[in-house]
């Protein structure tokens, strides 16, 4: 049996206030790693972080205090490397064994420390401050380590970036290598090519960074295909959903109501529940109230699902007597079906009718409506969640603001027709946890559901 390998161990560096602990949260997908703040100096002391594959340690990561007076550090430093000769570590060795590491230079002590435990550094920037002379020197300072330095440039989303301007100065330093990392937008192979940059530096590391490389694609896809089906749940319930009501005013008013809430509040589990698998918090995104429509009146009993699950066939039994009551326009579904149709599919529908919609049919025939939800709903539906999972894929963990929507601009599910599996939907009262009495562990509605998954997938 081969022997696991030690976890890798990064120390995260660099100035105050410049992302590290930002870094941590997205790399770790943990809001609540540490504390962010605009306020300087949010990190006092040193806090870690593991990343497992398959209950094997891969990687630890240090998130350490932002240095604050590396000037001062560095010329107490070069004056004891004068008067002993020595080289970095051992100077550094000599530095953190006396008073001065405890007292005026404890925050970069702290920092050193770690630095020194571990095998490597990851020195965050922050790429809209412009390069100043302090950055150089807490560059120097980081290099008596004798330790593997990535830079890392944060915020370079940001319109005030300067990414060119730290390119130059870091290779004036001797550290050409560097990955780009928004830790509130980071881009979707941001941790590939930050891992892969590191297993260039450290070798020995790179199975370690080549398993995690692999667990993180693999996860960010279960987190998709999971995504996908949630929506895709959402979307079932709702176009299945059915309210039988009286054709009267106030009754159809407050039905008409208690359906508007209960899309809602439907739409709002599926928001929390693609929240809580991208690991963010309730408060990061919230569905606002849908436009919904008075309701989708019209029982869609005859749309061609339907009429297969009634044993239809053109021509005969439950088509022949309804179409004596409906016309043609039945077979299209295009109006909405009378008494004399209802009674002529009943007549000819024989015991499947009976069975399974002789209750639904007879309530039309004493008045009852059915209330539904309307397609152009279930498209908005639709266009909502797949632009939330969009927005949720390229979230950092750091991001502070709630998750703003803008108008969703995506044609298809706006203008073309609804995928099958939503139109099959439309026939199974039975597959919506809107309704009573549900059947959702049905092997056909599993079936419907993963369809429905794979078109949102496209």
């Amino acid at each position: 049996m081969t022997e696991a390998l030690p976890a890798l161990k990064l120390a995260v560096v660099g100035h105050t206030n410049v992302g590290k602990t930002s870094l941590l949260r997205t790399l770790t997908r943990d809001v609540t790693f540490g504390e962010v703040s605009h306020r300087p100096s949010t990190t006092r002391h040193v806090e870690g972080a593991r990343l497992s594959v398959d209950g094997q340690a891969l990687l630890e990561l240090y998130d350490t205090p932002g240095l604050e007076d590396a000037i001062d550090l560095l010329d107490y430093l070069e004056r004891v490397a004068a008067e002993q000769r020595l080289d970095g570590p051992a100077r550094l060795a000599l530095f953190l064994q006396g008073s001065e590491a405890r007292q005026r230079f404890e925050q970069e002590a702290k920092v050193l420390r770690q630095l020194l435990a571990c095998d490597a550094g990851l020195y965050v920037i922050d790429a809209r401050e412009p390069v100043l002379a302090k950055y150089r020197d807490e560059l120097a300072v980081l290099a008596s380590c004798g330790k593997p330095l990535l830079p890392v440039l944060n915020f370079v989303s940001s319109p005030q970036q300067r990414e060119a301007d730290w390119r130059e100065a870091l290779s004036r330093l001797g550290l050409h290598a560097l990955v780009r990392f928004d830790s509130v937008a980071p881009p979707q192979d941001g941790e590939r090519r930050l891992y892969e940059s590191l297993a260039l530096l450290l070798e020995s590391a790179r199975t370690r960074l080549e398993m995690l490389i692999a667990d993180i694609e693999v996860q960010r896809q279960a987190r998709y295909h999971s995504a996908t089906r949630l929506i895709a749940d959402l979307l079932i319930d709702c176009a299945a959903c059915r309210r039988s009501v009286e054709s009267r005013e106030a009754p159809e008013r407050q039905a008409i109501e208690a359906l508007h809430q209960a899309v809602r509040q439907r739409e709002q589990r599926c928001v929390e529940s693609l929240l809580t698998l991208y690991a963010f918090r309730v408060q990061d995104a919230a569905a606002s109230h849908l436009p919904l429509l008075d309701g989708r009146w019209g029982d869609d009993l005859f749309n061609p699902e339907t009429l297969r699950l009634l044993g239809i066939r053109v021509g005969g039994g439950v088509a022949a007597g309804a179409a004596a009551g409906a016309g043609v326009d039945l077979l299209v579904g295009g109006i909405t079906l009378g008494a004399a149709a209802l009674v002529g599919a009943i007549a000819g529908g024989a015991l499947l009718t009976a069975r399974s919609y002789g209750g639904r049919l007879l309530g039309k025939l004493r008045g009852l409506r059915e209330l539904t939800v309307d397609d152009s709903v279930l498209r908005l539906l639709a266009l909502r969640q797949r632009q939330l999972l969009q927005a949720l894929s390229v979230r950092g963990h750091a991001a502070m603001t709630s998750i703003e929507l803008a108008d969703p601009q995506d044609n298809h599910w706006r203008q073309g027709k609804l995928p099958e599996p939503l139109r099959k939907a439309r026939a199974h009262p039975q597959w919506s946890a809107l309704n009573a009495h549900p059947r959702l562990s049905q092997a056909e509605r599993q079936e419907t559901l993963e369809a429905l998954a794979q078109v949102l997938q496209s």
